[in-house]
């Protein structure tokens, strides 16, 4: 199966992977969903997560809790994202100032090495449809 959108009522999708999990998705501003291009800034900040995990759980202790909040720049006018700004949000207090900047340091190059979101993101590639034809 792999990953798939279904269309389950006016304006409303469930995107599916072949592991059970579902995300409801429809137009921007509708209740109870999440809009293509939100779901786009979740992957990125996600990803940054994800990639980052390991190190700040090893530097500030298992119980380490943290959130990474994302933003964009909308082009409205041109249907698009013209920038995705991802920010973390985690207690630091523990660490000294060179911990800390190590930390960044870090973070910042696993997720350039590994964040398969924002590698594809930056890079840019194509995107194709194919719509049957008869």
């Amino acid at each position: 199966m792999g990953l798939e959108v279904e269309r389950i009522g006016e304006h409303v999708f469930a995107g599916r992977n072949e592991r059970g999990a579902e995300v409801r998705i429809g137009r921007k501003g509708q209740a109870d969903v999440f809009s293509p291009a939100e779901l786009l800034q979740i992957a990125a900040a996600g990803c940054a997560a994800v990639t980052a995990e390991d190190l700040v759980v090893r530097r500030t202790g298992e119980d380490a809790k943290f959130r990474v909040e994302v933003t964009a720049d909308r082009n409205d006018a041109a249907s698009e994202l013209d920038a995705i700004h991802v920010s973390f949000d985690l207690d630091l207090s523990s660490l000294d100032d060179d911990r800390r900047a190590a930390l960044a340091v870090a973070v910042d190059r696993a997720i350039e090495r590994l964040c398969t979101v924002s590698r594809t993101l930056k890079k840019g590639i194509p995107v194709t449809e194919r719509f049957p034809a008869g």
